[in-house]
């Protein structure tokens, strides 16, 4: 499932001629962190595992990039709690338990639902109907069994939506949560045709968000964070 990063190998710190990494929502734009970026989607996408210990230089040979960006993003992702550094050996995934994954879900729920139900009420037609291409991205990424697409999209929707609430420490904390949280058990997903109705539930929430139906916007963020939490259960 891993996309074909780069034709070449990248010089260690040339932005110019970097590969087409993947930028997650959009928010980032050097080398490293598009680094960072293409193996926090590998992570997301459950192709790097949980317990399994990944060198600098494999990854380095798998994404076609040079040692030295990898080293320097797998170090950013120890400091967000995604991986720990293992002396003389790497980097190991780190693994999130039930609980955790349940508590996760608990805070984002906590702080979604009644921000993005405010929307229906405040967030004009413009702003909204902006959030269209990346809700059918996400549907075309679902179908087409393509995760990074899916991650990337679902990113750019979610906290672009949370964004138009105006408080960017709010978008800041549901992005760390979602890094946290990662969705394992994508790929069985795919192959069990599941996570297509879960992917349509972003067009189906941008409509009622523009139709001002509040009780709508409730019912289908709680049926879509549910979803969400039955797609972490189906990771092992």
């Amino acid at each position: 499932m891993m996309r074909d990063m780069a034709q070449t190998p990248a010089p260690q710190d040339a932005d110019t001629t970097a590969p087409a990494l993947p930028r997650l929502g959009g928010r980032r734009s050097s080398y490293r962190e598009r680094v960072a970026d293409a193996l926090r989607a590998a992570l997301i996408a459950g192709e790097l595992r949980p317990g399994e210990v990944y060198s600098a230089p494999s990854l380095a040979s798998r994404f076609g990039v040079s040692a030295t960006p990898v080293r320097e993003a797998m170090l950013d992702l120890a400091k967000e709690g995604l991986v720990d550094t293992v002396p003389n050996k790497g980097f190991r995934v780190t693994a999130v338990s039930d609980r955790q994954l349940d508590e996760y879900t608990h805070v984002r729920a906590l702080v979604e639902i009644p921000t993005v139900v405010a929307l229906a009420r405040t967030a004009d037609r413009v702003s909204l109907e902006a959030l269209r291409p990346a809700a059918r991205e996400i549907v075309a990424a679902a179908a087409a069994g393509d995760l990074i697409a899916y991650v990337e999209a679902d990113t750019r929707f979610h906290l672009g939506l949370l964004a138009l609430a105006g408080n960017a420490h709010l978008v800041e904390v549901v992005a760390d949560l979602r890094g946290r949280s990662r969705l394992y058990g994508l790929t069985a997903l795919v192959e069990a045709g599941r996570l297509l109705a879960s992917a349509e539930e972003h067009l189906e929430l941008l409509d009622a968000l523009l139709e001002r139906d509040e009780k709508a916007v409730g019912e289908i963020m709680t049926r879509h964070l549910g979803h969400v939490r039955s797609l972490w259960a189906a990771r092992d």
